[in-house]
Formats: C-alpha cells, sequence, structure tokens
C-alpha cells in the first residue's frame, strides 16, 4: 500500500489460535522459558490458573500485519508502545487489528493503533506503533 492510499479510520484484522506448541516453540527460540508458558503444573498456582500465551507471541500478530497486508510490504516499525491488560491462553481465538489513527505526509510515517481482542471483545493488549512506509 503507498502512503497516498492511507486514510485516518482505515484498518486491518486477523484472528488466530496459539497453541501450547506454538508457546514453546516461542520459549526456545525467545529463550523466553518463563514456566509461566511452559509448565503447567507451575501455571495452575499462579493467579492465572493456567498456562498463559507470552505477550510477546501476542503482540507478533501487529508485526504479521504492518508487514504483510496493512500497510505491507516495505512497512518500517520504528515504535510500539503496548499495555498488556489480560492473559491470553493458549487454544483461544485472538483478533489483533491495527487501525490509522493519524498520517505523518512529510516522512511518510503513519501512527497505528494496535489491539488484541478475545472473542468476547475484551481488550488483550492495546498500544500504538509508528510506521513509515517506503
Amino acid at each position: 500500500m503507498r502512503f497516498d492510499e492511507l486514510r485516518i479510520g482505515q484498518s486491518h484484522t486477523m484472528s488466530r489460535v496459539f497453541t501450547q506448541q506454538e508457546v514453546l516453540d516461542f520459549a526456545k527460540l525467545s529463550y523466553d522459558t518463563n514456566p509461566l508458558h511452559t509448565d503447567a503444573e507451575f501455571a495452575k498456582a499462579t493467579q492465572f490458573g493456567q498456562l498463559i500465551v507470552p505477550g510477546f507471541l501476542t503482540a507478533s500478530m501487529f508485526s504479521a500485519i504492518i508487514g504483510t497486508k496493512f500497510p505491507g510490504s516495505g512497512s518500517i516499525y520504528l515504535n510500539q508502545n503496548m499495555s498488556f491488560r489480560k492473559p491470553v491462553f493458549p487454544g483461544k481465538e485472538v483478533m489483533a487489528s491495527v487501525t490509522v489513527k493519524e498520517l505523518y505526509p512529510e516522512k511518510h510515517r503513519v501512527l497505528l493503533e494496535t489491539v488484541c481482542m478475545d472473542s468476547d471483545k475484551q481488550v488483550l493488549i492495546e498500544g500504538t506503533a509508528l510506521v513509515k512506509l517506503p
């Protein structure tokens, strides 16, 4: 997508379900072996009562949208801020959306609102991303 095609309010959404195997694969790649993500017995004794998906694995959905769908190829991620509001559990659907919030034509940059929600529309992650388009 070209910068001049962007409009405030435009958005793209994707959904997926993270499996426990994907969580274990992420732990291996990222070295995030927190037992909250990898050890069911440990996780049972926590405030969540079960295993949770790492926040940055869930947030990787934003990168997938930005780099491949909206705005798409050639986009350069400059900044991301996030607040993790609720846990994501393996096997549960997560919807990530990226929405144009502000446009900065002089530098071909766009500020995007980034949100992940569960199937009950509860906010799991929210924040903003600053992206430069070619």
